[in-house]
């Protein structure tokens, strides 16, 4: 995965698989944890949900207006919420979040975007 040094893979794409440190999606696999966009598949350094802030979520906040209405925040092994500071932004810019574990959050995550809803996705690694 690399755009610009960074990772990153254009598209939706389901999440196939979680678990021993990483995701397997787009027939790869990534080791650390992701946010996944309408726009792409980014790879996230943060290996804690309280690590997720409004700079790390940069890419989310660069999406379209309105191409996403829903963020599933997956926490890790534990349900985490996101900071008040970060669900304040994200209503701002009229995105909901509903926080739960990633496992939980992949499978959501796959289920809306089978229903081809404006949904995104952090996932912090297990």
């Amino acid at each position: 995965m690399a755009e610009q040094g960074r990772g990153f893979v254009p598209g939706r794409h389901r999440i196939e698989s979680y678990g021993g440190g990483g995701f397997r999606f787009a027939e790869m696999s990534h080791r650390g944890s992701l946010l996944a966009l309408p726009s792409g598949i980014h790879a996230l350094e943060a290996v804690a949900a309280a690590a997720i802030d409004e700079v790390t979520l940069a890419p989310l906040f660069d999406e379209s207006a309105g191409a996403v209405e829903l963020l599933i925040f997956g926490s890790g092994a534990n349900l985490r919420p996101p900071s008040p500071s970060l669900r304040a932004r994200l209503k701002q810019a009229g995105i909901m979040v509903e926080a739960m574990a990633t496992g939980a959050a992949v499978r959501t995550y796959n289920m809306l975007l089978d229903e081809d809803r404006r949904v995104a996705a952090v996932l912090i690694v297990v």
